[in-house]
């Protein structure tokens, strides 16, 4: 064991994910599934403390750190990472998506195991680039969404990078512990740290690329893609802001209600579940926002529940895109019956998400909540509460066109016996821990003592049943008026035009002007060329000007070479000047 925790373990997955085309599939997948399951008792054993200490472009950097934060990213990034390699086999993924998906979690776990922020940020951008070719691996639309995607992932980056050398500046090092997150120096700092991460967790207003981009793949790289990039996120906003920030908490709590507000009025399945990943993570974010014990505690006990019942959620909805070839709700209806397992598999993970008693989201998402209350955040807790009901009623539009309403026309079978074994294996974890929290609270950061909060008091459960029951009655009020809804244009409606007419006029812009340039330059070259040929016959036409000006004769008569070299020269020279004297001013 000494051997495994000595070496950083992103190494095993990366090195598996460079050998992988090499192999054979069944050989490849069951070597990544060894390679990301190995991560868990690295994650496990590792005593809190151990570092690897290097140096990476001459600073001082820490490639491998465990302390509680990252034990449990470890953990569960492993296990995940694992069923998912064994659901994509099951799925028939190639070996190279599947190696551009292991390229995807070895990249993430270096990101969470960093001991100091540009370890952090350089494994951030190769997230990144690594999750990029896994969507671009699938062709067709989801190249262009591909496209999108790392656009807005390399601005995100840009600016918590940009953050990052303002730290450093600051700070002198780029060590976690040479200072209390990043924010210690200044505001600027801080607003570049919270909008280049806020890129990634889905801040509303900058959420868009996660329901562009998350349908479009293969289904088992939706599983992967629906895990690693926004928790990341998640773990480094809690680096950046340890100690909390209101306005955090009030971005948390917009975003809970937005997520669920965009996925009640979506037929189409996986762009569903991906504005549900924006909700859920807004409920993480108002946790490390409200930055007390519990709530941190209760955010990152979120995390790793969400990991669970959300890659469980993109499993069932992609064996039922996989035995149907239908992404949408107007095509499917009535599986349940013919898929039993998944029609159960998808309930567990349904009840778990909108955190009814007895799953494991009730746990988690419970903390949170409770402390926005007990911290008199009113707004905040409203919204959390408001986007509790929201995602209850979106569960149950899921689940009553997929499983219940209806009757699918065509052949279908239900999930073959891998598929079944990675889904029943995520659901048991997700009954486990919502009957058993404290095996939850044995792993979150800040148990020392134990937390301030009880699980099952009647009050926590009250609130959890009244969610549902609101859900309900929702759901049968809005029925009707959902199913009329067309498709719902999101904020990239907006933007996505922008950006394209405004990067085609700047290009029109530069041409033109360098060609504005070019017929310029060729102007004075031709002046200058016809004066140096012929000096004494400019000299006389130049003379003979004058005398043709006493009889007012047209200048047209003029040299056109010498009209376009004088002319020119004067603009030239009067551009000149002007940057000239603006440079000055400047300085």
């Amino acid at each position: 064991m000494e051997a495994l925790t000595a070496i950083p373990p992103f190494v095993y997955v990366l090195a598996v994910a460079l050998l992988m085309p090499l192999l054979s599939r069944r050989i490849g997948h069951a070597l990544g599934v060894l390679a990301t399951g190995v991560v868990v008792p690295v994650a496990l054993l590792t005593p809190e403390g151990a570092h690897w200490a290097v140096q990476l472009f001459s600073f001082d950097v820490v490639l491998f750190n465990v302390d509680e934060f990252s034990r449990l990213m470890g953990l569960i990034f492993g296990f995940i990472g694992a069923i998912a390699v064994l659901y994509s086999y099951a799925t028939e993924a190639s070996n190279k998506q599947t190696a551009y998906a292991l390229t995807y979690v070895g990249t993430s776990i270096g990101a969470v195991f960093a001991g100091d922020w540009l370890t952090l940020v350089f494994f951030w951008e190769l997230m990144a680039v690594t999750s990029t070719l896994l969507v671009w691996d699938y062709g067709g639309k989801a190249v262009r969404a591909g496209f999108r995607y790392a656009v807005l992932h390399g601005i995100g980056g840009s600016l918590v990078l940009a953050a990052i050398v303002w730290h450093y500046a600051e700070v002198g090092s780029f060590l976690f512990s040479a200072s209390t997150g990043i924010v210690g120096a200044g505001p600027a700092v801080l607003a570049l740290a919270a909008i280049g991460i806020g890129v990634n967790v889905g801040f509303v207003g900058l959420h868009a690329w996660l329901p562009d981009t998350y349908p479009r793949p293969h289904v088992a790289a939706s599983v992967f893609l629906c895990v690693y990039t926004t928790k990341t996120g998640v773990y480094a906003m809690y680096r950046a802001f340890p100690e909390g920030h209101l306005w955090l908490a009030y971005m948390g709590g917009a975003m809970a209600v937005f997520g669920a507000t965009m996925a009640v009025l979506q037929k189409d399945m996986r762009r569903l579940l991906s504005y549900h990943i924006q909700s859920q993570v807004g409920y993480m974010i108002a946790g490390i926002g409200i930055g007390t014990t519990v709530a941190t505690a209760g955010a990152f006990g979120h995390v790793f529940n969400h990991i669970l019942y959300k890659s469980l959620l993109f499993m069932t909805v992609g064996v039922v895109i996989y035995r149907t070839g239908e992404e949408s709700l107007k095509y499917v209806g009535g599986l349940g019956r013919r898929m039993p397992v998944t029609a159960a598999a998808f309930t567990v993970a349904a009840l778990s998400i909108a955190g009814f008693p007895g799953f494991n989201g009730f746990v988690s998402k419970g903390m949170i909540i409770a402390e926005a209350h007990y911290k008199h955040l009113d707004v905040v807790w409203y919204l959390l509460l408001a986007g509790g009901v929201g995602t209850f009623l979106s569960f149950i539009k899921l689940g009553w066109y997929a499983f219940y309403e209806g009757s699918y026309d065509g052949e279908v079978r239900d999930a073959n016996g891998l598929q079944k074994v990675a889904m029943v294996s995520v659901a048991v974890l997700c009954v486990v821990y919502g009957f058993f929290p404290d095996a939850l609270f044995a792993i979150l950061p800040g148990n020392e003592g134990g937390f301030d909060y009880t699980t099952y008091t009647l009050g926590h459960i009250q609130e959890g049943l009244i969610l549902a029951a609101l859900g309900i009655v929702g759901f049968a009020i809005l029925k009707k008026p959902l199913d009329r809804i067309g498709r719902v244009p999101d904020i990239d409606a907006i933007y996505n035009p922008l950006a394209f007419y405004g990067t085609r006029a700047l290009v029109r812009g530069v041409t033109e002007s360098y060609a504005a340039v070019d017929r310029a330059a060729v102007g004075i070259a031709g002046g200058v060329s016809t004066t140096l040929r012929n000096p004494e016959t400019v000299v006389r036409r130049a003379v003979g000007r004058e005398e043709v000006d006493a009889t007012g004769e047209d200048e047209s008569a003029w040299p056109l070479s010498l009209h376009a070299g004088i002319g020119t020269s004067i603009l030239l020279l009067t551009a000149v000047a002007t940057v000239g004297i603006a440079l000055l001013v400047v300085v």
